[in-house]
């Protein structure tokens, strides 16, 4: 399996729109073939700073739901509108 976790640093007035494109790219990516789990987090700490922490079966399934019209839409504006940062662990 592959988990990732995806850290997300936005600034306060983008912040409602990176969570909204967030929430869309969750919902579709929880019905993807593949997906063992999928969601957002937000840090109780630092109001800057979620993250979305997912799980594939395995890179085929990563590939695909990196290649999906969602992925490649809601990422893109995620990217326009914050910094994110990726780790990859496969156990």
């Amino acid at each position: 399996m592959i988990r990732l976790n995806c850290f997300i640093r936005v600034e306060a007035e983008r912040r409602e729109e990176v969570i909204n494109a967030a929430v869309r790219l969750t919902e579709a990516s929880l019905l993807q073939d593949g997906c063992v789990a999928y969601d957002l987090f937000a840090s109780v700490t630092r109001p800057d700073v979620l993250m979305i922490c997912e799980t594939w079966r395995d890179q085929a399934a990563l590939d695909a739901h990196s290649a999906s019209d969602v992925f490649v839409t809601e990422v893109g504006l995620m990217r326009s509108l914050a910094e994110m940062k990726l780790e990859k662990f496969e156990f």
